[in-house]
């Protein structure tokens, strides 16, 4: 499974402040830790950034392609910073991922730059109406984002579906759901359709010791369901993907299978 490192994102303050002052130093140091636990892609989350995203986000291309070999998931609506990204973008090792667009017209443009510059795509599964309510309503989503994908020259290949993960402590029902998703969404295409979820939304509003808890087991459901990538904490999450992948068969026991 792709874990695509979630901790350079501008709600954290840390992250927020080395942002606005352009300072390499933190920005770097998180993306290396992340690589050296597991990510096999780094997130570089700038938010809506209305103003001035497009230096911010070629900044932070650069700078987390400076020290780690990793291909990075550009997370930001601002659809000029997403380009400016994929312009400086070294794909050495490997392509761009572009977190999001949706079935919401104003997010059209965003899949037009993916394919443009033959990027990735996530496809979040919710529109100008608002949540969907269930895994249903998500595939049906889903089937329409794939479509346009295919009007506008992306092959779904490149199309990770996302059924949205919400927090559990507002939206307990929605989480069986998103598991739910999951596996249907697979079911739209033949191969299966790429899944990717955003895991640690899941426990937003709870108490930390709960936090990582709530996150592993929700990942073990999904993985077991067939998620394709999850935007997390390699730290966290690398000991339930290798246990998972053990159980299924999918690699061979050894006492030191964790540290393979």
């Amino acid at each position: 499974m792709l874990i695509i490192g979630e901790k350079l994102s501008i709600i954290a303050k840390r992250v927020r402040e080395a942002m606005m002052k352009f300072d390499k130093g933190p920005i770097q140091e998180i993306a290396v830790r992340q690589w050296k636990e597991g990510s096999g892609m780094i997130d570089a989350n700038i938010g809506p950034a209305e103003d001035g995203g497009e230096k911010m986000m070629e900044w932070m291309v650069t700078t987390i392609q400076e020290v780690v070999p990793l291909p990075v998931c550009l997370d930001t609506t601002n659809v000029k910073a997403i380009e400016a990204g994929l312009k400086v973008h070294n794909g050495e090792w490997g392509r761009p991922l572009i977190n999001s667009t949706s079935n919401d017209p104003e997010r059209f443009p965003i899949m037009e730059v993916a394919v443009k510059y033959q990027a990735q795509l996530i496809g979040l599964t919710v529109g100008k109406g608002g949540l969907p309510a269930d895994a249903e309503e998500r595939a049906g989503i889903a089937s329409e984002i794939m479509a346009r994908a295919m009007e506008y020259g992306m092959p779904v290949e490149d199309l990770y579906l996302d059924p949205l993960v919400l927090q559990m402590a507002t939206t307990q029902d929605q989480a069986l759901k998103v598991i739910q998703s999951v596996k249907m969404f697979q079911e739209l295409n033949d191969p299966p359709m790429k899944t990717v979820v955003g895991l640690s939304n899941i426990s937003n509003g709870m108490p930390k010791p709960l936090r990582h808890i709530m996150n592993k087991h929700l990942l073990t459901l999904l993985y077991y369901e067939g998620l394709t990538a999850a935007i997390a904490d390699a730290a966290e999450v690398n000991e339930t993907v290798k246990t998972v992948d053990v159980i299924m068969g999918r690699i061979l026991y050894a006492h030191s299978y964790l540290e393979m």
